[in-house]
């Protein structure tokens, strides 16, 4: 990967890294009852590693529209 990213990529991928975060601590007892001993992995929804999975960029729906000139203009 670049030295220099740009703004966009590290935001995206700073909030990625985010959600693969461990879950609190107290969520387990919450979830699964009091006495279980159970890793705070395990309740994690996304477990993604920057070495194993790459972030899939998704494209932006297009709407199309007729402007008065007839032509279709497309917007994302």
């Amino acid at each position: 990967m670049a030295k220099n990213k740009p703004l966009s990529k590290k935001l995206r991928l700073g909030k990625q890294n985010r959600r693969t975060k461990w879950t609190p601590f107290w969520v387990i007892p919450k979830a699964l009852g009091k006495g279980k001993k159970v890793h705070p992995s395990r309740l994690t929804r996304v477990k993604r590693s920057w070495r194993r999975t790459r972030i899939k960029r998704t494209v932006k729906r297009q709407t199309k529209r007729k402007i008065k000139s007839g032509r279709i203009k497309t917007k994302y």
